[in-house]
């Protein structure tokens, strides 16, 4: 029997249903998180709760003031611990808008779900065959204060997913309002070229991943120079390299864009430093 947590209480994942009412089921009102777990225990959580707590003041929600790193670990680890996930592992914290109301909300206050699950690897394993991209074309992603957050509105990323499996590909690439291109259909973008990596800065619209901050970070610790620009086309079909981030998979190496062949020597490369950061085995 698997558990999630609701709201401060750990309950079987098999009873749990959400009320009538809830706000990020009729709405979409809400944020959520997704966090590895590496040797039994969430890496990087202090960045992902800053995202969350950030996210949260731009939805104009009341930030509880216990809401914390220190809480939300204490909490996810009891779940990890009930769900006997000491390896390697996902886990999902939600927040929502407390029900009440219609599009005008009758409170500002929130509640917290949080699920985990194990994954089969304890550790960042590169894909063995590089994904095959294009450019999502049908929508536009646009540039506002709510871009860099993972807000419960993912339809465009669900669409561009949806489209990749049309086209017989791993991915989309998703561009803003402005025709630049900013991340795929679940990560962040990073391109290389002639040693140094470049990705789209947050006021180009693109997510503010967590793993974009530690590849960024980890790249300047190991000299290799990381600069934040926009994206064109034209960019891509001249990289040597081009790879993909999020919080799970780490890094996601790309084999081809259209007719546009890659390596991934310093794909392999980050992911080592990757692994080597949060002791992976």
């Amino acid at each position: 029997m698997s558990y999630v947590n609701n709201n401060g209480a750990i309950i079987p994942a098999d009873t749990y249903s959400i009320k009538a009412g809830n706000r990020a089921h009729l709405y979409g009102d809400g944020l959520f998180e997704s966090i590895r777990v590496i040797n039994g225990t969430v890496v990087n959580l202090d960045n992902h709760i800053k995202r969350l707590l950030g996210g949260m003041e731009a939805l104009k929600m009341n930030i509880p003031s216990n809401f914390t790193s220190q809480l939300f670990e204490t909490e996810i680890s009891a779940l990890l611990e009930k769900n006997e996930i000491d390896r390697g592992g996902f886990v999902r914290l939600s927040v929502d808008r407390r029900a009440g109301g219609k599009f005008l909300p009758l409170t500002n206050d929130v509640d917290y779900f949080i699920e985990a699950r194990a994954l089969p690897n304890n550790r960042y394993v590169l894909n063995e065959e590089g994904y095959k991209i294009d450019q999502y074309e049908d929508i536009k992603k646009s540039i506002n204060q709510l871009s860099a957050f993972k807000t419960k509105n993912s339809l465009i990323y669900i669409l561009a997913k949806l489209k990749a499996q049309e086209k017989g590909l791993d991915d989309l690439l998703i561009q803003n309002d402005k025709m630049g291109i900013i991340e795929g259909g679940s990560s962040n973008l990073f391109v290389i070229s002639n040693g140094v990596l470049y990705t789209p800065g947050l006021d180009l619209g693109c997510l503010g991943g967590t793993m974009r901050m530690q590849i960024i970070n980890l790249a300047l610790e190991n000299d290799i120079k990381v600069y934040e620009c926009n994206i064109a086309p034209q960019n891509l079909l001249v990289a040597d390299e081009v790879f993909l981030t999020n919080a799970i998979s780490g890094i996601v190496w790309v084999g081809s864009y259209r007719t546009k062949q890659y390596s991934n020597d310093l794909s392999k490369k980050m992911v080592v430093h990757l692994n080597e950061k949060w002791n992976a085995e």
